[in-house]
């Protein structure tokens, strides 16, 4: 499980590809290296990815064909950063929300507005996830959790869109400062928001509602 609190960023220093199937090395900063094992969970963008080998600050993770087709990590190159959040241990302050590091989509970053000290992002999503949008709501955005500010519906045009508010220290903290239009990050749905929404849906449709 993890909090998406977001505890640094990692370069990806090196990629090793295989079919269907990469290798990714990145230097993991030496705070977040403590007690670090093999086998351990690391969210990267905040996709759960396990340790496969470490050699010093240079950590290993393999990514699957599922995790290269539906996360942007498989649209990274040596020099792209991550974000990095280790995996939460019992007793640790969940700052953020729970989430589980299994992402879900893909939104594509489609209006940025620069204010002083604040950085406002909206994103389209696939229709299918429309649903589980609310004002006020929690969201995963690249392993980083967030409350949705507005909520725009889908039209003939366009997916459902949402937007999140960015204080500085998420963007000192995070990739997202670096985040323009046409960009797409991983999306994580609220769990408890999922489990809820999917409920009354099946509740309203045994009923014929």
């Amino acid at each position: 499980m993890f909090t998406g609190i977001v505890q640094g960023t990692a370069e990806v220093v090196a990629i090793h590809e295989a079919e269907q199937f990469r290798t990714h090395v990145v230097v993991l900063p030496e705070a977040l290296r403590p007690g670090l094992e093999i086998g351990a969970s690391v969210a990267h963008n905040g996709v759960c990815l396990t340790v496969t080998a470490i050699e010093g600050e240079r950590v290993s993770f393999d990514l699957m064909r599922e995790t290269l087709a539906v996360t942007n990590l498989g649209a990274l190159g040596v020099g792209d950063r991550v974000n990095i959040e280790r995996a939460a241990r019992f007793g640790d302050e969940i700052g953020g929300h729970a989430m589980s590091g299994h992402v879900m989509a893909v939104a594509e970053l489609v209006e940025l507005d620069e204010a002083p000290n604040n950085r406002r992002l909206w994103f389209e999503l696939p229709h299918a996830l429309g649903r589980f949008l609310f004002d006020k709501g929690y969201i995963g955005v690249d392993g980083a959790s967030l409350t949705i500010g507005e909520v725009r519906p889908a039209t003939a045009a366009h997916g459902p869109r949402f937007c999140v508010n960015l204080i500085p220290e998420t963007l000192a903290r995070t990739t997202l400062i670096d985040r323009v239009p046409g960009d797409r990050v991983n999306i994580e749905i609220d769990p408890q928001t999922q489990a809820i929404v999917e409920t009354v849906e099946r509740v309203l449709a045994a009923r014929g509602i």
